[in-house]
């Protein structure tokens, strides 16, 4: 009983992560748009030309108006994440067509979704390597857990090629992938048995020439409010 109990708060909402892992992969698995990256230790997708040019056009617009300087949990107080970044307007119809696309792509309830994000990121800007799941012993995990628990997975779309930089790396794995307009990356942030996956530590990384935009949502165990 002890161990069950230490093992439920270390980590948070195993079973449903667990089932999100299963639904997502047997969709893309099925999907022949949808790329399985040859990696181990993460389960990682890509699928071209998710995004149109006017799509990628229209998103980074969006971006620029919602664009505001990267908060962080701790205050940005290391210079880790120095892009910009904005919540999108999940109302506007040609937001909730993008977001419908990415939920039937994945197979996951809509109201699993976190709302749009976009970033934006300009010469010498970065996000350092980070986790996108939360670590339930964190100070901010109170207020996660209201708000739809733990992460599951993570959608990231390009929306325009770098002239140079930008990549997103993934250093656990070796893995490296330029930005490419259009294409969307799908990655688990759990392992398959439910569980935070340290492998999927990653990162924005600088760009060198031009400007790079991202357009970002993520997915809870439970609803997201």
């Amino acid at each position: 009983m002890v161990f069950s109990f230490n093992s439920a708060a270390r980590d948070p909402d195993r079973t449903n992560l667990q089932r999100a892992g299963e639904i997502v992969r047997a969709r893309l698995d099925a999907d022949p748009s949808a790329y399985r990256l040859p990696v181990e230790g993460i389960e990682i997708y890509a699928v071209a030309d998710f995004l149109s040019d006017v799509d990628c056009r229209r998103l980074m617009t969006i971006v620029d108006g919602v664009a505001r300087p990267s908060p962080t949990y701790n205050g940005n107080i290391d210079g880790g994440r120095t892009s910009y970044t904005g919540d999108v307007d999940p109302g506007d119809p040609f937001i909730r067509m993008v977001q419908r696309r990415i939920d039937d792509l994945l197979g996951l309830d809509p109201a699993l979704g976190e709302t749009l994000q976009g970033q934006r990121y300009a010469v010498g800007q970065e996000f350092k390597h980070h986790f996108d799941y939360f670590v339930a012993k964190h100070e901010y995990w109170d207020d996660e857990r209201k708000r739809g628990g733990q992460r599951s997975w993570t959608a990231m779309g390009y929306l325009n090629s770098v002239e140079e930089g930008g990549a997103t790396n993934f250093p656990k794995i070796d893995l490296t992938i330029p930005p490419q307009a259009g294409v969307l990356l799908v990655w688990n942030n759990m392992a398959r048995d439910g569980r935070p996956n340290p492998r999927t530590l990653h990162a924005g990384m600088p760009v060198m020439r031009g400007i790079k935009y991202v357009l970002t949502k993520w997915y809870r165990a439970h609803a997201w409010s």
